[in-house]
């Protein structure tokens, strides 16, 4: 596929955001693994609570809560810095005069970098919707603090975790897909804020990722090629991630009659896969979409969805 080689070697005018993105992606991995061994603390949470006088269990709660708090915090950090990435992506690939399909032919390297932020954000929200321990150690440190019952207790935390950083770690953790949500929201911004820039630039750039992986993933010649599960599952992911990003973007979003994403070729490419493969693509399509349930809808793509 000429679209996603996966050695795309950066140009010499893609190279400045190339290396700014790669530092970023370079983390990637680590940040994926850290959420994949989170064990949550839960049983030393539901002793202290059940034995509210025991100050050594309380103790013991909350020194197990700490440095899940911490790890919580650094997840949190990530997402902004993939949101700073995301939007100078979207800078070079909707820039005039080239169309979509040229900035993607002209800047391989660039489009490869901008689909690997979407795959590592639908993976971090699949293993997060399957996570509910971050939500509640996260409540029970905010409930701690906010009590400070236990006098002795270590609060240097609070030079990490201020409260205004609390605060905006709870509305993150509280989304269904945190990543996917920051970058739509990063997507809604960057389109507003660039006012001399057409929108089609951006939707544009979103639906013709859309239509090539979803061509991708119809295409035995190409399917068959694909040299393992991983790589469906990354064209999967992307597919997924633009349709979410257009949705946000898109006054009339993804779902009606006249977007250039084809909906209903893209829900039945991923009804096609193994049930576990696609639960949490689906899911995100369902819960992170703005338009699913507008009116102009048709019936049919959302009866796929139900």
């Amino acid at each position: 596929n000429p679209y996603y080689p996966h050695d795309a070697q950066p140009t010499d005018c893609e190279r400045d955001v190339w290396n700014q993105v790669n530092t970023v992606l370079q983390d990637s991995e680590s940040i994926l693994s850290g959420l994949q061994a989170y064990k949550g603390a839960g049983q030393e949470i539901r002793d202290a609570i059940q034995n509210p006088n025991d100050m050594l269990l309380q103790e013991r709660a909350w020194n197990s809560v700490c440095p899940l708090v911490i790890r919580l915090k650094k997840f949190y950090a990530f997402s902004l810095r993939l949101e700073k990435a995301l939007q100078s992506l979207l800078e070079s690939l909707t820039c005039p005069p080239y169309t979509p399909m040229q900035h993607l032919e002209k800047e391989q390297a660039l489009a490869k970098q901008f689909a690997e932020i979407l795959h590592f954000t639908l993976r971090f929200d699949e293993l997060k919707m399957r996570i509910p321990a971050i939500q509640n150690d996260f409540s029970y440190y905010r409930r701690t603090i906010s009590r400070n019952r236990i006098n002795n207790m270590n609060l240097d935390i609070e030079n990490e975790v201020n409260n205004e950083m609390a605060n905006r770690m709870s509305l993150f953790y509280a989304e269904a897909t945190p990543m996917l949500k920051t970058l739509s929201n990063a997507t809604t911004s960057f389109v507003t804020e660039n006012k001399t820039l057409p929108l089609e630039n951006t939707t544009d750039c979103l639906s013709t990722m859309a239509s090539v992986c979803k061509v991708m993933l119809e295409t035995p010649e190409y399917t068959s090629r694909f040299n393992s599960e991983d790589t469906l599952l990354f064209c999967m992911r992307v597919m997924v991630g633009v349709i979410i990003l257009y949705d946000h973007v898109h006054p009339n979003g993804a779902f009606t009659r006249s977007s250039k994403i084809d909906m209903k070729g893209c829900i039945k490419v991923l009804k096609e896969q193994p049930a576990d493969n696609v639960e949490g693509l689906l899911n995100a399509l369902k819960f992170t979409t703005k338009h699913l349930n507008d009116e102009s809808t048709p019936k049919n793509i959302k009866t796929m969805l139900q």
